[in-house]
């Protein structure tokens, strides 16, 4: 089994990698996707949030109110301490569970946004960052996700610098141009991992 760590700021397009990756045979394994589950309605994550924050937090139909959460949490590091610290382990579990459920030769690719921050790259095999430069990621932000341009670079400013995240890569795609550069690096990317994935089987 080859673990993989793939991250990239936002707008660089690391979803798109992660897709591509997932449809040539990767394992994948999205943590943005497991902290979305880890708190779904009638879950001891949920619980322990509401314990935390208040039923404030809720929405009418029972589920996490994201926003009014957001709004608490980002203004107060503290408390967003206190959020990660009923998630993370949560994750982190879930994480687990389905990495030893691949099979021995698989390449198991942990899709992790916050992998620069939060000090994870020793977890992982090998680190692959999806790289673009300030000004593509801010064009992407607004054209393509709607954001205001301040929201965009509020957003960007909230993560490691692009310096940060180089420093820990061990494969960079450069993602600054169409999506149709993007496929061949992802496939050519892909097929040396698939490599090694087999030869630490061997």
């Amino acid at each position: 089994m080859l673990k993989v760590g793939l991250t990239g700021g936002i707008g660089a397009g690391k979803s798109e990698v992660s897709r591509l990756l997932a449809s040539y045979g990767a394992v994948l394994i999205d943590a943005d996707r497991i902290a979305r589950e880890v708190v779904e309605p009638g879950t001891p994550g949920l619980r322990a949030v509401v314990e935390a924050f208040g039923p404030e937090v809720l929405a009418a139909d029972g589920s996490l109110d994201r926003p009014r959460l957001g709004a608490i949490v980002f203004a107060d590091p503290d408390r967003l301490a206190v959020l990660n610290g009923i998630v993370h382990p949560l994750v982190g579990a879930r994480s687990a569970e389905l990495e030893a459920a691949a099979g021995a030769d698989s390449v198991v690719v942990h899709d992790v946004p916050l992998l620069t921050e939060n000090g994870l790259a020793p977890l992982y095999d090998l680190v692959v960052v999806v790289d673009a430069s300030p000004e593509t990621q801010l064009d992407r932000l607004v054209r393509l996700r709607g954001m205001t341009e301040e929201d965009a670079r509020a957003r960007m400013a909230a993560q490691a610098t692009r310096e940060k995240r180089l420093e820990i890569a061990d494969i960079v795609m450069d993602n600054d141009g169409p999506i149709e550069a993007l496929e061949p690096q992802v496939r050519t990317v892909w097929e040396d991992l698939a490599r090694r994935a087999a030869a630490s089987d061997a």
